[in-house]
């Protein structure tokens, strides 16, 4: 069957279906330059040079080759076809002639890179992985030729590989470098023909079965990146969720068949609502065209989680269980929620944790503070013990966060309290402190 058309003539040969068939524009003379660079190009000229008998032919089919004497080259499923000249202006037609996939094969060999969305990517990225090569050869499919399966013909008259086909063969060698769907389309697929088949495996393999509705995991899934990049294979994304306005009711466990032994029923009444109002949260952020570019956010720890579900106010019973499951006692836990409301997590680890800036930082810290205020009148006298900086002879202190923001402290009943949010101005955050006692003598250090 001959059909014209923009993207070249189709043909129908017997047990293989319809493929388009590609011409290259013949390349210019590559003196000195390496055929293939690619591992499978490198396969190919391996398999004709094992092939050749007449070593002799394949050294002149090289420098014909090299000297720009290959024409155009046409490929189609199952053979590849170009004029070779020679010296003397000489012109043979030569073909190379490789066995096509079988209809069985193609089906086996789709199913496996369907199977895996990293296939798909190499592939659009036009590189041939040797897992790919690998999983195909282990269903029994050989990709990449060996010896004896590149088959010459040439009007010259020779039997074996001459000096036309191999130049051939070296010049196939520099197409297959550019785009390995040239190798899939000598076995007897088009690129077009081959990404359909595989974009509709992939839309059946996420349907399920017919009336499942879910598809269940089938391993250890794909990495993202690779799924990503198979994306112009790939079915679309089912749509996003709406979004929700309020998170819902949660039950009334009370009354009724009394709990079991150890279940606090108010407790767990409150957790979910906790988790309900959690959901509606990430379902808004995860809908907000911000997501995108945004990291997730890092995980509680458990001690840090028990200062954000006490900072929701449950009850002082659940706070109770709050700040003696997470090693606080009543004092500690309000001082925790304050700098939570201040800071979240940031604020948290601001108040429980007591580190030392590297000198670098410090000096920065130091720097600026000392030009905080405008006149030595103004500025207080301050001590600094690690990352915290205490107004010497008041109730105010200043801490530095590892983020390179300042927090205000204020001493009440022997305890440090946060008295408010970060700043990147020290004066303005102890501006802030009802502290006395603030002297004017300058600043100094305390190792």
């Amino acid at each position: 069957m001959n059909m014209a058309g923009d993207e070249g003539r189709m043909y129908l040969d017997e047990g293989a279906s319809a493929a388009v068939e590609r011409t290259f524009e013949a390349l210019p003379a590559a003196p000195g330059r390496a055929f293939a660079r690619s591992w499978w190009g490198q396969a190919w000229l391996k398999a004709l040079e094992d092939t050749a008998l007449d070593g002799a032919q394949v050294k002149l089919g090289r420098r014909h080759a090299r000297a720009g004497a290959v024409g155009a080259v046409s490929v189609r499923p199952g053979r590849i076809t170009a004029v070779v000249q020679d010296p003397d202006h000489t012109r043979h037609r030569s073909d190379v002639l490789l066995q096509q996939l079988s209809a069985a094969d193609w089906d086996r060999f789709l199913d496996l890179v369907a199977d895996r969305a990293g296939h798909i990517a190499a592939l659009l990225d036009r590189d041939m992985p040797p897992v790919l090569v690998e999983d195909a050869a282990a269903a029994g499919i050989e990709l990449l030729p060996g010896i004896g399966d590149l088959e010459p013909e040439c009007s010259c008259g020779a039997w074996d590989h001459c000096a036309h086909s191999t130049a051939l063969c070296y010049q196939l060698a520099r197409l297959l470098d550019q785009d390995p769907f040239v190798l899939l389309l000598m076995r007897g697929r088009g690129e077009r023909e081959l990404l359909d088949e595989l974009q509709a495996r992939s839309a059946s393999r996420a349907e399920g079965p017919a009336g499942a509705g879910v598809v269940e995991p089938s391993g250890a899934g794909v990495p993202a990146v690779e799924a990503y990049a198979a994306r112009d294979i790939l079915p679309p994304l089912p749509a996003p969720p709406p979004p929700v306005a309020a998170p819902g009711t949660p039950p009334v466990l009370g009354g009724g068949t009394p709990p079991a032994a150890g279940v606090d029923v108010a407790a767990l009444e409150f957790l979910i609502g906790d988790a309900a109002a959690r959901a509606q949260r990430l379902l808004a952020d995860a809908l907000s065209p911000r997501h995108p570019d945004g990291p997730p956010p890092p995980a509680l720890t458990p001690a840090q989680d028990a200062v954000r579900l006490a900072a929701a106010l449950p009850g002082a019973a659940i706070s109770a269980r709050l700040a003696a499951g997470s090693g606080r006692d009543a004092r500690g836990l309000a001082s925790a929620v304050r700098a939570w409301d201040l800071g979240g997590a940031a604020g948290l680890a601001v108040l429980e944790e007591d580190w030392t800036p590297e000198p670098e930082a410090l000096a920065r810290a130091t720097s600026r503070l000392a030009a905080a205020w405008e006149d030595e009148e103004t500025r207080p006298r301050l001590r600094v013990t690690r990352n915290r900086w205490t107004v010497v002879g008041g109730a105010a202190q200043l801490r530095y966060g590892r983020d390179g923001r300042w927090w205000p402290y204020r001493r009440e009943g022997g305890r440090w309290v946060p008295a408010g949010p970060a700043t990147d101005d020290p004066a303005g955050a102890l501006a802030g402190v009802s502290a006395e006692g603030l002297s004017a003598e300058g600043l100094s250090v305390e190792e």
